[in-house]
């Protein structure tokens, strides 16, 4: 059981903080990994968006594991179960996104036409769903990928 004290406190909110930046710089490596193998090599948009997708999370694996969480261990088991809580947090985040979109009828939310953007029910959804999955992911390797060995 973890002992919630300001110590704890500090530590979560430093790791917060981390996590975000390198979710931060994941996002800028895949879309830069896109753009250049789909708008200058001529890759197809799947082939590129999966290159991208899997340089961002490689990347993620390796600075949180140095610097987030700053723990040793077993790479290999602890890739494994990162890219374990990747998916799981993934097919989290698509069912936020279902329950959201069709489950509530958020899809076409009339009542936000006042937004300066198309379609501002899904990109709300995605909003509210990504922070769902970061929340999530942040968790799940805290407590499993990353967790401190208790002695």
């Amino acid at each position: 059981m973890v002992k919630i004290n300001q110590q704890w406190l500090r530590t979560t909110g430093i790791q917060l903080m981390k996590y975000a930046i390198i979710g931060v710089m994941n996002t800028i490596i895949t879309l830069v990994v896109f753009y250049l193998l789909n708008t200058h090599a001529g890759a197809p948009y799947g082939v590129a968006n999966i290159a991208g997708y899997v340089a961002g999370v490689v990347n993620s694996f390796l600075w949180n594991r140095a610097w987030v969480f700053k723990t040793g261990g077993n790479i290999g088991r602890q890739a494994m179960l990162f890219a374990g809580g990747f998916v799981l947090c993934w097919l989290l985040q698509g069912a936020v996104s279902w329950i959201l979109l069709e489950g509530l009828g958020w899809k076409d939310m009339e009542m936000m036409s006042w937004l300066p953007m198309k379609k501002p029910g899904q990109n709300i959804v995605m909003c509210l769903s990504m922070v769902v999955y970061t929340l999530a992911n942040y968790a799940y390797n805290r407590c499993i990928t990353f967790k401190e060995k208790t002695v």
